[in-house]
């Protein structure tokens, strides 16, 4: 789970740049929050991310102790491409990972979480 500022923004980066769907939504009134599942599969059998909006919260801190949310992709150029025409940023081009062969890069999300884009051989 991940708390985003503006669950809109948060949906469309997720489902538009990096492809995900938007499983299912949920406001709770009460609780003055809604909670966005999203995912490349259905939730019985494939990991999702938990997207929480807290009505009257519109940024958080990162904090130290999350590092990245790591996806495979055939195509890391355009997975990069997409993050940019969608007003993401690329913070690491796509070029082998240090000490390795493997292709990689790093994206921001529109709350300030990190993507890494893992180029499946």
């Amino acid at each position: 789970m991940i708390r985003v500022g503006d669950l809109e923004r948060s949906i469309a980066f997720y489902t538009e740049a990096l492809g995900m769907t938007l499983l299912r939504r949920q406001d709770y009134p009460e609780g003055r929050f809604t909670l966005a599942f999203v995912g490349y599969g259905d939730e019985a059998s494939s990991a999702v991310i938990e997207l929480t909006h807290n009505w009257d919260t519109s940024s958080y801190d990162l904090g130290a102790g999350f590092g990245h949310i790591a996806i495979g992709t055939d195509d890391i150029a355009g997975a990069c491409d997409r993050v940019r025409k969608l007003g993401g940023t690329v913070t690491r081009e796509p070029g082998p990972m240090k000490h390795g062969t493997t292709v990689i890069a790093f994206v921001k999300d529109p709350d300030g979480y990190t993507v890494e884009f893992i180029e499946r051989s």
